[in-house]
């Protein structure tokens, strides 16, 4: 089982109404397909599910989401930097 990252994996930060802290984490799917998900789920008001990277389902009613944010994974910078 390898525990490498997907290549196209984005990172998602989902704010819930009436609760202090956040969702955060790596879903394997693109930013677009995110975006989709999200907003077919409050359109229709339907609970939004999404997959992390280690296949974990993700599920918030969508009369619940204060914000979804949507973007790509920093990249693990190795080495030293110019002094």
């Amino acid at each position: 089982m390898s525990s490498k990252k997907s290549e196209k994996a984005a990172k998602v930060r989902i704010s819930i109404i009436n609760v202090g802290s956040e969702l955060s984490f790596d879903c394997p799917s693109t930013p677009a397909e995110i975006k989709s998900a999200v907003t077919a789920a409050l359109t229709a008001q339907t609970p939004l599910s999404l997959q992390d990277v280690q296949g974990h389902e993700i599920i918030v009613p969508a009369d619940k989401i204060g914000y979804v944010e949507i973007g790509e994974p920093a990249e693990r910078r190795v080495g030293f930097g110019v002094v």
